[in-house]
């Protein structure tokens, strides 16, 4: 598939001495020829070809676009023969492309703009659809961030956690416009996991999957919200499932507990249970216990309140939420489903009025207005 030979592509012009632009900008250019022209004559050697055609179009640019001396001097430089990649050098060069887009010097959005652009293979316009921008806005913003990553060489190891934060960034916006941002960020997240071995590259993996087998029975009708413990699980998809648990064992084997694999342990365990009644919570607090510990993480210890509610009774869950800053999103939402479990619906329906004034999107808006209509009409019986 051309769109999986990209990233190593540009990757190897970037190191041949091509800034960032210039070597998507040659890369686009090759695989426009190779879309005329390999249908009746396609090269025994794809990526080869890709990558010879896309430094003699980006010589050709730079040659194109100055007259002076000096950069017809590094032209010539640059045109010295190079010898051909090693076999293993296309995943260091994709896994460099990876490190380049999650630099620290860009913004969160932009490295997953870009991600999606260099890596993903992903256009502009389906980007930009993506997050429901116009699509010179999203132009710009990748624009923005080529100009920042020109310059930059890294002189030492990238840093795996970055790209893998930039990875689940992409995974969370799920589904926009024509593009599956959650199966784009889990093919990524598969490819840096088998270019790194890293334990939690797998754990990202292993939660990306879990967390996508549910993803039928998340909504209803209308695109109604539907809580975890109220899904159908006969429309989760166990293939997904089965490999996530797999995935996940193996990373865990070798003894690196990081955020991602704790993660997607309490992932696993939803995915256990045949019935929500049959979730076993008492290890869900563990593992919540264990997610605290790594990253003292306030939304971690609001779900981690959540599965002591279930574990220990919802005054327990409440003493758990008291340690917290009510100002965290969704707070309010935990509070009133914990007081609803006490059996204070009256406080439940105030609480889930106000959650629903703040929810961040329309579906949690008409998740929790109807959870406060509900308690309501029962009050007034």
């Amino acid at each position: 598939m051309l769109r999986d030979l990209v990233p190593a592509v540009i990757g190897i012009l970037v190191r041949r001495g091509a800034d960032f632009a210039a070597a998507e900008d040659a890369v686009q250019d090759a695989l426009v020829e190779a879309v005329r022209g390999w249908e009746t004559d396609p090269p025994r050697d794809p990526k080869g070809w890709l990558i010879s055609v896309s430094w003699r179009k980006f010589l050709d640019a730079t040659r194109a676009e100055t007259s002076r001396r000096r950069r017809e001097e590094q032209v010539d430089r640059l045109a010295q023969p190079e010898p051909p990649p090693a076999p293993g050098e296309a995943a260091d060069d994709t896994l460099y492309l990876y490190f380049l887009c999650a630099h620290p010097s860009l913004t969160p959005a932009s490295a997953v703009a870009l991600t999606l652009r260099a890596v993903g293979g992903l256009t502009t316009r389906q980007i930009a659809q993506a997050y429901l921008v116009p699509e010179t806005t999203m132009a710009q913003r990748i624009s923005r961030a080529k100009r920042t990553v020109a310059d930059v060489r890294f002189d030492r190891p990238g840093d795996v956690a970055t790209v893998l934060r930039v990875l689940y960034l992409v995974f969370n916006e799920g589904y926009s416009g024509d593009v599956d941002l959650s199966a784009e960020a889990i093919r990524l997240t598969r490819q840096v996991a088998r270019m790194t071995r890293h334990e939690e590259a797998a754990g990202l993996l292993a939660l990306m999957l879990l967390h996508h087998a549910r993803r039928r029975a998340r909504t209803g009708p209308g695109g109604r919200l539907v809580p975890l413990a109220e899904q159908d699980r006969g429309l989760w998809d166990t293939r997904l499932i089965a490999e996530g648990v797999d995935v996940l064992q193996t990373a865990l084997a070798r003894d690196r507990l990081g955020e991602f694999q704790a993660q997607a342990a309490i992932a696993a365990l939803h995915a256990d249970a045949q019935t929500a009644a049959e979730t076993d919570w008492v290890q869900i607090v563990e593992w919540y216990d264990e997610l605290v510990r790594l990253t003292e993480n306030p939304v971690a210890r609001l779900n981690r309140a959540v599965a002591v509610g279930e574990a220990d009774g919802p005054r327990a869950g409440l003493a758990a939420l008291a340690d917290l800053d009510p100002a965290l999103p969704r707070y309010t939402a935990v509070e009133a489903y914990l007081h609803e479990r006490d059996g204070d619906e009256a406080t439940a329906a105030r609480l889930y009025a106000e959650a629903a004034r703040r929810a961040p999107n329309i579906a949690e808006l008409d998740h929790l207005t109807r959870q406060a209509a509900r308690l309501n009409a029962r009050l007034r019986r």
